[in-house]
């Protein structure tokens, strides 16, 4: 795949995140651990949820430095790109209030974030700035999935005493969102993966 192609389907991934993830503020039934913590510190103040996302992702992407972590391309375009994407959709859509209608919303844009998680990643310009702290704390010495476990209940403890959204969407999430990923980030990596056997564009377990 050419670069020029690498380069839409990412922007197409961080704008298809965005949009799952406003998809999940307007059902009301849950976010992910971190939407729970950027929704909190919104309810506390004059910025959005998507401006929120963009300056934790910001804080998040300076842990980087002692880390001696090199965002890349993508990185950047990440912490800008999905935050905006949700401010823009939640600024135009309204929450349906039919339990139905919630519903669909929540199964969609969990769907939909798997999806675009396979896009973005699959593209290989660099990871997310949270991606990128919990594999750089990994990187360290420690099991990532004690780090991404500590990392996301720490995030999502603070986001639910400051009043973020926890409930049976967040649930669905953290179940789903690692089978959802380990389909369609091989599936989205393969059109400029070297030729390699089929094993190896799977993502392996880390510890």
């Amino acid at each position: 795949m050419s670069l020029a192609r690498r380069v839409v389907q990412l922007y197409l991934g961080l704008v298809l995140y965005g949009f799952s993830a406003s998809l999940l503020v307007l059902a009301g039934l849950g976010l992910d651990p971190w939407d729970v913590f950027h929704q909190g510190l919104a309810r506390h103040t004059p910025l959005a949820i998507g401006t929120w996302a963009i300056v934790v992702g910001g804080v998040v992407l300076l842990l980087w430095i002692p880390l001696r972590q090199k965002p890349g391309f993508g990185t950047l375009s990440n912490v800008v790109m999905v935050g905006g994407t949700m401010d823009v959709v939640l600024g135009v859509l309204s929450p349906p209030h039919a339990l139905a209608a919630r519903i669909a919303c929540l199964l969609a844009g969990v769907l939909l974030n798997g999806v675009a998680t396979g896009l973005y990643i699959g593209a290989g310009l660099g990871p997310g700035p949270r991606d990128g702290l919990m594999t750089g704390l990994a990187a360290r010495g420690h099991s990532i999935r004690v780090v991404r476990t500590a990392l996301e209940l720490t995030v999502l403890a603070t986001g639910w005493l400051l009043g973020g959204t926890v409930g049976v969407g967040t649930v669905l999430y953290a179940v789903s969102i690692g089978p959802l990923a380990h389909v369609f980030i091989p599936f989205f990596s393969r059109a400029h993966a070297p030729r390699a056997p089929e094993a190896a564009l799977v993502p392996q377990p880390l510890e």
